[in-house]
């Protein structure tokens, strides 16, 4: 079998990196955290550019902020207000640089993709996925702060503050 980017150790089979990254976004959701992914960004993700700053975005990946959030073997696909437009977000799961809890930096990093060799077209994204069906609750990142507004960047977003630190959990 073809070993992926995002595999780890040097024998074949499917890479650990989205079985970790649906570990670790459960064990923040049972933890009242906000799961935040580190994102590289090239042409092979979908995010809203003006949010990127040095090929890296980060992005809150809570039930709360997103709908339709769909953490996939080889993309993580949701929806997600951003400045108040909803986007749909694509992410190659080998583009996960890290995933930690906003309120305390616990998480994991993992290595970055290896830039594409020059030639090379980048990989098209998974085809969206069909538009949830939506009951009458509102996620928090469409309520904002109680008058229908936008909601914040976070913390860590371009412009907003020092971004966490990662620690290392044995």
């Amino acid at each position: 079998m073809d070993q992926t980017p995002a595999s780890t150790g040097t024998g074949g089979g499917t890479s650990t990196r989205p079985y970790l990254i649906r570990a670790l976004h459960d064990w923040c959701t049972d933890n009242a955290f906000t799961p935040y992914i580190a994102v590289h960004v090239d042409r092979s993700v979908q995010v809203p550019m003006e949010y990127v700053a040095n090929n890296e975005i980060v992005l809150n990946i809570g039930f709360d902020a997103t709908s339709g959030l769909d953490l996939g073997n080889e993309f993580i696909q949701f929806k997600a207000r951003f400045g108040g437009v909803a986007r749909e977000i694509i992410v190659p799961v080998d583009h996960v640089v890290a995933i930690y809890a906003r309120e305390n930096g616990q998480g994991m990093a993992f290595p970055a993709p290896e830039p594409l060799k020059e030639g090379v077209v980048a990989t098209q994204p998974a085809p969206a996925a069909p538009e949830p069906r939506r009951s009458g609750l509102r996620l928090a990142s469409e309520t904002g702060d109680g008058e229908g507004g936008d909601t914040p960047p976070p913390p860590d977003a371009p412009g907003g503050g020092p971004r966490p630190s990662l620690k290392r959990v044995k």
